[in-house]
C-alpha cells in the first residue's frame, strides 16, 4: 500500500463532478486500500477521490467510532433530516475551519468495493463526514457552506 500526494485547493479537480464506478475490481480494492493509508497518514477522518486527483464516485470515511472503515463507492444521500452546525476542516484546506450546517441524519445509498449495494444510517459527526466526503464526489467544497471561519486554536476549547 502506498501513500498518495493531497491534492489542494484550487486544483480544478477538486470543482469536478465525479464520474461513477463501473468496474469493480483489484485495481479498485488496491485504490480504496491506498486512499485510507493516505487519509490515516494525514490525520483525516474522510477523503474522496478527487482530493488525490481521481475523478471517480469513491470516498472513504473513519470517525474512529464502532462503524470503523466506512467505504462509499457511487454513494447518494437518499434521505436527511434535522439539521446540526459544528466546525469542519478538509485535507484539501491544510489549517482552513469553518462552521458548517448539515443535516444531522443521513440514510445513505453506496456500494461496497464488490459492487454489493447497501444502505447506511448515519447521524451526528459520523453524518457529517458523510456528507463532507459525498459532497466532494459532486464538486462541492466546504467552503461553499461555510457559515463562519473558525482558527485552529477555538476548535481545541469547543471540543
Amino acid at each position: 500500500m502506498s501513500i498518495m500526494k493531497l491534492v489542494l485547493y484550487p486544483a480544478e479537480v477538486l470543482e469536478k463532478r465525479c464520474e461513477r464506478v463501473k468496474i469493480f475490481d483489484r485495481k479498485l480494492a488496491v485504490f480504496l486500500d491506498d486512499m485510507y493509508d493516505t487519509m490515516i497518514e494525514f490525520d483525516g477522518v474522510g477523503l474522496a477521490a478527487p482530493q488525490v486527483g481521481h475523478t471517480q464516485q469513491i470516498a472513504i470515511v473513519d470517525i474512529g467510532d464502532e462503524h470503523g472503515r466506512i467505504e462509499l463507492i457511487n454513494p447518494k444521500v437518499i434521505e436527511q433530516r434535522g439539521e446540526q452546525v459544528g466546525p469542519e476542516g478538509c485535507l484539501s484546506f491544510p489549517g482552513l475551519f469553518g462552521e458548517v450546517e448539515r443535516a444531522d441524519y443521513v440514510k445513505v445509498h453506496a456500494q461496497n468495493r464488490k459492487g454489493r449495494p447497501f444502505v447506511m444510517e448515519a447521524r451526528g459527526f459520523l453524518a457529517r463526514a458523510m456528507q463532507h466526503e459525498i459532497d466532494h464526489l459532486h464538486g462541492i467544497l466546504f467552503t461553499s457552506k461555510v457559515l463562519r471561519y473558525i482558527e485552529e486554536d477555538e476548535l481545541e476549547t469547543e471540543g
